[in-house]
């Protein structure tokens, strides 16, 4: 079985935090999502689990950071190209998300980020990997 990886991110809004990110094309995982939590289903491996402040609250001892005024982490998302990596970002934003930073063109990477209605920052990047160890090779 391949590893998987399960992120758990707070939300203030669960049903806004759904919404968001259906309206990107994502599902959820009904079995394991209720009132306090939804599983959102990333890929075969890759899940977030958006979780209401209480219910997140009760897997730590620690304040929930504020992503509005600090950085707790940053999520990048490999796309298949260029264009996928515009279309995803470019649906983030015109689905109530932000821009984060500004678009990144490394010629053999490409990369843009969002904000999700949490002030979770969100990459999403194409690369050429072979072109990239060439480019890590060469010390660029």
């Amino acid at each position: 079985m391949p590893q998987m990886i399960f992120v758990n991110l707070p939300v203030r809004d669960l049903e806004t935090s759904k919404a968001f990110w259906t309206e990107l094309g994502y599902s959820f995982d009904p079995d394991f999502s209720d009132e306090n939590a939804a599983s959102l289903i990333i890929s075969d491996t890759i899940f977030a689990m958006l979780l209401t402040e209480p219910k997140f609250k009760e897997f730590t001892k620690k304040e929930i950071t504020d992503a509005a005024t600090s950085t707790e982490v940053i999520l990048c998302l490999s796309a298949e190209s260029r264009e996928k990596v515009d279309e995803l970002v470019d649906a983030a934003l015109a689905a109530g998300g932000t821009a984060a930073n500004d678009p990144h063109d490394y010629g053999f990477m490409y990369e843009r980020s969002f904000q999700d209605p949490d002030h979770h920052n969100w990459e999403v990047m194409w690369m050429d990997e072979d072109a990239a160890r060439k480019a890590m090779a060469e010390g660029r």
